[in-house]
This record gives structure tokens, C-alpha cells and sequence, in this order.
């Protein structure tokens, strides 16, 4: 594998695990507030 090939895989899975907490952390949030 080349570096790049590694960087973008590790990017990807920043993006994808990144978005899911932030999507849940507002569900919990709106769900406290509510």
C-alpha cells in the first residue's frame, strides 16, 4: 500500500466515525432538551 492509499483510508474512517458521534450527540442532545 502506498501512503496516500493509507491516508485516505484513515481519513475515511475519521469522516465516517466522526459523523456518527456527531450525529448522536445531537439526538442525545435534542432528546435531553425536549
Amino acid at each position: 500500500m502506498t501512503t496516500s492509499a493509507i491516508f485516505m483510508m484513515l481519513f475515511g474512517f475519521i469522516v465516517t466515525w466522526g459523523g456518527a458521534a456527531y450525529c448522536i450527540s445531537l439526538a442525545m442532545k435534542s432528546k435531553t432538551e425536549s
